[in-house]
């Protein structure tokens, strides 16, 4: 039986959601799903240069359970830029830190 996940910390939803190449129509691409947690694993250690015990500790989960996060989320981000893929960002065992709520048709907060 897998053991059960805690809610991973997410500083507030990506603006975006859905990346592709240009001037390929969608539906002739293949999909790769980011999952939240991944997605903020990226932005705090690409984007703000965290260290992997600042960000887990922003995040409220162990090292090692983030540096497996980053791993995950570093090869579907290469394979989306080398192979021209959708990205798709969504999901994921998540809880925002101020429980933002986000209009999902103007992507207002």
């Amino acid at each position: 039986m897998p053991r059960p996940q805690n809610n991973r910390i997410v500083n507030k939803p990506p603006l975006f959601i859905e990346f592709k190449p240009i001037g390929v129509p969608g539906i002739n691409l293949k999909k790769i799903n980011l999952t939240l947690d991944e997605y903020e694993a990226i932005r705090l250690a690409d984007y703000k240069g965290f260290s992997h015990d600042e960000a887990s500790d922003q995040m409220h989960i162990s090292r090692s359970t983030f540096s497996r996060l980053i791993v995950a989320a570093r090869k579907k981000f290469a394979d989306f830029m080398l192979h021209g893929k959708i990205l798709s960002i969504e999901g994921g065992n998540i809880h925002f830190s101020n429980n933002i709520i986000r209009c999902t048709d103007c992507g207002y907060m």
